[in-house]
């Protein structure tokens, strides 16, 4: 009888680690989806302040060299 017991604890807890890695998982997606929504969101917001905002940089062409030149 210890045996079936053994062997019956080992599937009830097979089955609760299964179920929680379903729900693990789930979460897992989910979460992707919310981090490629906002991927997608903040792409599209520095799209928007660069088309709104020039860039404060001088490009190389621009610069004027260090005084000690």
């Amino acid at each position: 009888m210890q045996l079936e017991q053994r062997i019956e604890d080992l599937e009830m807890k097979l089955a609760f680690q299964e179920s929680t890695i379903e729900a693990l998982d789930q979460q897992v997606i989910k979460l992707n989806r919310i981090v490629e929504e906002q991927q997608e969101k903040l792409r599209i917001l520095i799209s928007k302040v660069q088309q709104v905002e020039p860039s404060n940089i001088a490009s190389q062409a621009e610069e004027t060299p260090p005084p000690h030149y």
